[in-house]
């Protein structure tokens, strides 16, 4: 199964330069505007919630042909799980995972050795 690999950290001029890279290896598929939304939020929680400058891993496995694409995203911190939960209507934040979840077949979370993954299928 064709790959996609980077190693960054997750900083916010990451993200666009993230998105492109997702965007070029599933060339014109169906699934690339929900994987590009899909990295755009994990990526954004890491930054969030870990910090800017953490080192992570992008993962994206399928192509454009393939019936599904998974989407990774490798973080060090195996305690910070992401948390699904209904953002009020006047607030400004807590939406990435509810996007995430609106697009994506499934998603979970994968404890590792050194760190998490969060995954998604599209």
């Amino acid at each position: 199964m064709n790959a996609l690999t980077i190693r960054l950290l997750a900083v916010p001029k990451a993200v666009p330069l993230a998105r492109h890279a997702v965007r070029e290896h599933l060339g014109d598929a169906e699934a690339c505007p929900d994987a590009e939304l899909c990295v755009s939020e994990l990526l954004a929680n890491v930054i969030t919630h870990l910090g800017e400058g953490t080192a992570v891993t992008l993962r994206v496995t399928g192509t454009g042909r393939a019936a599904r694409t998974r989407v990774e995203l490798t973080d060090p911190d195996p305690r910070a799980w992401p948390v699904l939960r209904q953002a009020g209507g006047t607030e400004e934040s807590g939406r990435g995972l509810a996007l995430l979840d609106a697009v994506a077949l499934r998603w979970g979370v994968t404890q590792g050795p050194d760190g998490k993954t969060v995954w998604c299928e599209l």
